[in-house]
């Protein structure tokens, strides 16, 4: 009974923690996205502009995490 417990507290917690996540986000997606492109750029970081959005969009897929 108590590994339920513990499964279950850490479903509820990752459920809390992900919607506590939606409603405070402090910009949409896309824009998350844009700025990370922005700082990429200002670093010196080349790549093409396919590769920059995918590389941006796995960085604001880990920070919506």
């Amino acid at each position: 009974m108590k590994a339920l417990n513990i499964v279950l507290a850490v479903i509820g917690g990752a459920v809390a923690g992900a919607t506590v996540g939606l409603l405070m986000a402090p910009a949409k997606g896309e824009d998350t996205r844009k700025q990370i492109i922005k700082y990429l750029e200002s670093k010196g970081v080349k790549l093409q502009k396919s590769k920059m959005e995918e590389l941006a969009d796995e960085i604001a897929e880990e920070l919506s995490k």
